[in-house]
């Protein structure tokens, strides 16, 4: 299940086009990050290490991975230890980044509509439609404001929030194995990706807030 919008969550970010973006609004923001991603993905001149990397500097510029991470524990985020709340948003972010990077590049002809965007406070929704060949997927990004700046920390894909959809595995595995359990398991699959790319790029350490 997560697989499935997760990949949805990849589509949402290419497109054929290059929009005109206003970096002041919460649309202007997901449209810069179309923009960056749709002209890395064109550079030919590139080669996959460096266009991965690029790529993954967008995320990590485009999403509040340590807001999604508190969303993703919810109570287990209470009950982890400073150090376990900052291994998780290392692992968590470059779980996405490398999930990402491995998907990426297989879907480059989809196109995306900016339907409109509500904002409320510091908090906003942009809608959006996936244009496919044969369908119209909608996709709703939840954006907060730090400190006049707007971060993505949910995506919500045909009514299912992909936050909502790592709470729901990632409480299972910490209910039968601890927390240690869920690192573990997050490290393992990092582990298994670097192994299939043959790449050990280390992801820089999030210093801890709180």
């Amino acid at each position: 299940m997560i697989k499935k919008y997760v990949l949805c969550l990849f589509l949402s970010v290419i497109s054929v086009s290059v929009f005109a973006a206003d970096f002041s609004s919460p649309t202007g923001r997901i449209q810069d990050s179309v923009n960056k991603i749709t002209t890395v993905l064109k550079d030919k001149s590139l080669d996959k290490e460096t266009r991965w990397n690029k790529i993954g500097l967008v995320i990590n510029d485009s999403f509040d991975f340590r807001s999604m991470s508190q969303s993703v524990l919810a109570t287990n985020w209470k009950k982890a230890s400073p150090e376990e709340r900052q291994q998780f948003v290392v692992f968590f972010s470059q779980y996405l980044e490398d999930t990402y990077r491995t998907k990426i590049e297989a879907y480059t002809n989809q196109k995306v509509e900016f339907v409109g965007e509500t904002i409320r406070g510091k908090k906003a929704v942009v809608e959006t439609l996936i244009i496919t060949d044969n369908s119209e997927i909608p996709i709703n990004y939840k954006l907060k404001n730090n400190d006049g700046t707007w971060f993505a920390y949910d995506v919500v894909i045909e009514g299912i929030s992909l936050v909502n959809n790592y709470r729901s595995t990632f409480s299972a595995i910490v209910k039968n194995d601890g927390m240690d359990g869920l690192l573990n398991d997050i490290q393992g699959r990092i582990n298994k990706y670097k192994a299939s790319q043959k790449e050990t790029t280390p992801k820089q350490e999030l210093s801890e807030d709180s």
